[in-house]
């Protein structure tokens, strides 16, 4: 097929729930591709001679060469070529940003002028990770000669998954550390089953434990064991804790009952399978009319998830333009699908309670666009005298988080941003203490799990250079070393 027949192909749509029946049930809204779906969609796939798509990938996946194998049907050599670069495609093809990073430099999407008819190189890497779930167990890379060094991870995150992947195909043992009961960090807390179902996690999980990797559950590194402990006992560290301290609005009122945070709404929804009520005997406030405050991601979990907790209605507050909205399109699309209300430009000032110190209304005030921000996104001004009173009986915070403050709090060693956030080295993610690296969120702030991933590959890279030579790590050299593995 000739490169004009390929840009006939329109994108292969995936399958999806309809809105009226999965607002009833947690169940994963898309339900994927076919086989034939698959190979039809790779075959859209111009295989550049100069393939842009790797350099929007964090990872540096080797796209048209994945592609072109799921093209001629064979899935076993497409899920092999993914998996040299990224070990958690299942999670990877259900919730990173594509349509911001690979997907937006797809030539196809732009000969047509619209990154929406790129390749879909998300929905073909979730299908062959898919692909090989099914198929039973999956393959283990080559075993490698023990390398005798030891290795403590803190946080079980996307970051944290990523280098103990990466550092156990290298020889050396790996030791995770979680504080939660179970990996996965805001994979298995934040985002809901119907986006990214907890058996995928513990599938990804699973394969890491196969290759080697241990995992030690409910250890909160800096209250069970001190950091300088875990230093001291390993030949070298990752941080990889996130961002998982909640911001909130400081307004008056925000303490009512019924206010929560998004980080405690998703926790109780998702972890703790409050949707699976009696089952799961987690308590959750439910509201007949919810709002969440936001617009990013986050704030359409919520949104989305009080639908599914029985909400009669559900509402988006948010205080800039749709537009200007932080949060995926297609996250935004699912939402108003499934009935979640947007009231847009408008800002809570105050939340009002009743006589039993319950909330019952949010004081909102309009708001227009004016210049722009250092975000570039015009920022919104409050118009004098438009407050309104919003009833409501349940409001969720969701306007993003900062980095875990813990391991920073009780190990001052380590250098830190006036945010909270680990200083390291961005290409190879050390930080000012001997042996001890750290990405993801507690370096980035809540980012997305590619980029998580993508610090984690670097981080991994840098400090098998660091197990090998016994000494730190010689910058020049290591940031050449590691912007080539990633690429």
């Amino acid at each position: 097929m000739n490169a004009k027949d390929r840009l006939k192909i329109p994108p292969v749509k995936m399958p999806e729930q309809d809105p009226a029946e999965r607002i009833k049930n947690v169940d994963e809204v898309p339900i994927g591709y076919t086989s034939e779906m698959a190979m039809l969609e790779a075959s859209r796939c111009l295989q550049c001679k100069t393939p842009f798509c790797i350099e929007g990938c964090p990872v540096g996946i080797d796209i048209p060469a994945f592609i072109k194998f799921i093209e001629v049907g064979d899935f076993k050599g497409a899920i092999r070529k993914m998996k040299e670069k990224n070990l958690l495609p299942s999670i990877c093809g259900r919730v990173c940003p594509q349509e911001e990073q690979c997907q937006l430099f797809c030539t196809i999407g732009k000969a047509r002028k619209n990154p929406g008819e790129s390749v879909m190189i998300g929905k073909l890497e979730r299908f062959i990770a898919d692909w090989e779930r099914e198929q039973g167990e999956p393959e283990k890379p080559p075993a490698v000669k023990p390398s005798g060094k030891r290795v403590a991870i803190i946080g079980a995150g996307p970051a944290g998954l990523t280098v103990a992947g990466d550092l156990i195909r290298f020889g050396h043992e790996v030791i995770v550390f979680e504080a939660l009961h179970k990996a996965g960090g805001v994979l298995v807390y934040g985002i809901p089953e119907f986006r990214l179902p907890k058996k995928i996690v513990q599938n990804e999980v699973d394969y890491l434990e196969n290759l080697g990797v241990k995992f030690q559950y409910n250890y909160v590194i800096g209250k069970t064991i001190p950091v300088r402990e875990v230093v001291s006992e390993f030949d070298a560290v990752f941080i990889g804790t996130g961002a998982g301290l909640p911001r909130f609005m400081r307004v008056d009122g925000e303490n009512l009952l019924g206010v929560l945070s998004a980080n405690e709404y998703l926790t109780r929804a998702n972890l703790m399978k409050a949707y699976d009520f009696p089952r799961a005997d987690t308590p959750i406030v439910k509201g007949r009319k919810v709002i969440t405050v936001g617009g990013g991601n986050v704030a359409m979990d919520c949104a989305r998830t009080a639908l599914r907790m029985g909400a009669e209605r559900s509402l988006i507050v948010y205080r800039r333009a749709e537009e200007q909205m932080p949060a995926r399109l297609e996250e935004i699309h699912h939402a108003k699908e499934e009935g979640v209300e947007f009231h847009l430009l408008q800002n809570p000032v105050r939340l009002v309670g009743d006589e039993r110190g319950w909330i019952s209304g949010a004081e909102l005030i309009k708001m227009e666009l004016g210049e722009p921000d250092s975000s570039g996104r015009r920022r919104p001004v409050p118009i004098e005298g438009s407050e309104f009173i919003e009833d409501t009986d349940a409001l969720i915070v969701a306007i993003g988080n900062s980095p875990n403050p813990l391991v920073p709090a009780s190990f001052p060693e380590l250098e830190v941003t006036r945010w909270g956030g680990i200083v390291v080295n961005e290409i190879t993610g050390q930080t000012s203490v001997q042996g001890v690296f750290a990405g993801g969120d507690i370096v980035l702030g809540a980012a997305t799990v590619i980029l998580a991933m993508g610090h984690g590959r670097r981080a991994a890279r840098a400090m098998n250079l660091y197990l090998s030579s016994g000494r730190w790590v010689d910058l020049d050299r290591a940031m050449d070393l590691c912007m080539a593995e990633v690429r």
